[in-house]
């Protein structure tokens, strides 16, 4: 299939889910995407560019590089580090979505081929015209995309998570963990302007309101609330990691009822969450202990010896 807009080849149709294989194929597509971003961002560091905002990288232009490479050395690795980020994240245009990009409010109203769902703080969602679900992640001032966490400790050590405006590379990897954890997500490309373009299968919205915490995904494991206070619904543990890689403990919440649908399987998948990496250091040595625990076996208690009943 070629996806409407892109021409490109797409497993994502309507509300058609990816078989085991093409699912396959896309989260590798999401480590690979997240690789070369970190390999842009440290080619550059070599060449003595670095920057507060992950967008200024996301967003390099091939020909502000091509002038540099014939110096050679660390010069060349950054045009290849960019060449293939740039093949992993493609720029796209708006106006192959019908957009006009410099209308005063871009996404007012809906074009021949997309029509406006819904969307949130760090998103739009449209409709197109094969039915499938186009997200338009939006920057804000200062250059941030998307959310993340955001953490503080009290005395006792308990960590408080807040969320706050996120990042290229924390947006990609949430794109990552959505397709990991429940709705099969495409990346289509990034617009010169910093709108990155995401693409999942269309499902049923579940009722406002309905209390989705005994159909989270099997995955996530329940932080024990001594532990952690946080500002999103159903926080949770999740361990995750490259191919290869130890996986390491991340924060996952945002998980109420709007950010689910059902999809044409029957089930519940999740389309939206908010998500950030543990915090290093993980807290106290009750806290440390029971990630090495949990690592190991997911419903590991508070304490190596004791049930958590007897606590």
């Amino acid at each position: 299939m070629q996806d409407p807009f892109t021409g490109k080849d797409t497993c994502l149709c309507g509300s058609r889910l990816p078989g085991p294989q093409e699912r396959a194929d896309l989260l590798d597509g999401h480590w690979q995407r997240l690789w070369a971003l970190d390999q842009l961002v440290a080619a550059a560091g070599q060449c003595g560019i670095r920057s507060d905002q992950d967008r200024d990288f996301a967003l390099l232009p091939e020909d502000e590089v091509s002038l540099l490479e014939g110096a050679g050395g660390v010069w060349t690795a950054l045009g290849d580090a960019l060449r293939e980020f740039r093949r992993r994240l493609p720029f796209v245009s708006l106006e192959t979505f019908g957009f006009q990009a410099d209308g005063e409010d871009i996404f007012e109203a809906n074009t021949r081929q997309l029509a406006r769902e819904g969307g949130g703080v760090e998103a739009l969602a449209f409709a197109g015209v094969d039915r499938s679900i186009y997200k338009f992640y939006f920057f804000r001032e200062g250059g941030a995309i998307g959310s993340g966490f955001a953490y503080t400790r009290d005395e006792d050590g308990k960590i408080t998570a807040t969320s706050v405006p996120g990042t290229y590379r924390l947006l990609l990897a949430k794109l990552l963990l959505i397709h990991q954890l429940g709705m099969a997500t495409e990346v289509l490309g990034l617009t010169r302007e910093g709108i990155l373009v995401a693409k999942q299968a269309l499902g049923k919205p579940l009722p406002q309101g309905d209390d989705t915490s005994r159909a989270l995904p099997a995955a996530l494991i329940e932080i024990p609330s001594r532990f952690l206070r946080a500002d999103r619904d159903h926080p949770r543990l999740f361990f995750f990691g490259a191919p290869g890689q130890t996986a390491q403990p991340w924060l996952v919440a945002d998980l109420h009822a709007r950010n689910f649908v059902r999809g044409a399987d029957g089930a519940l998948h999740v389309i939206d969450l908010v998500a950030a990496p543990w915090p290093d250091p993980p807290g106290g040595p009750l806290i440390a202990g029971w990630l090495a625990r949990v690592r190991e076996n997911p419903s590991a208690g508070l304490l190596g010896a004791s049930a958590d009943e007897e606590l």
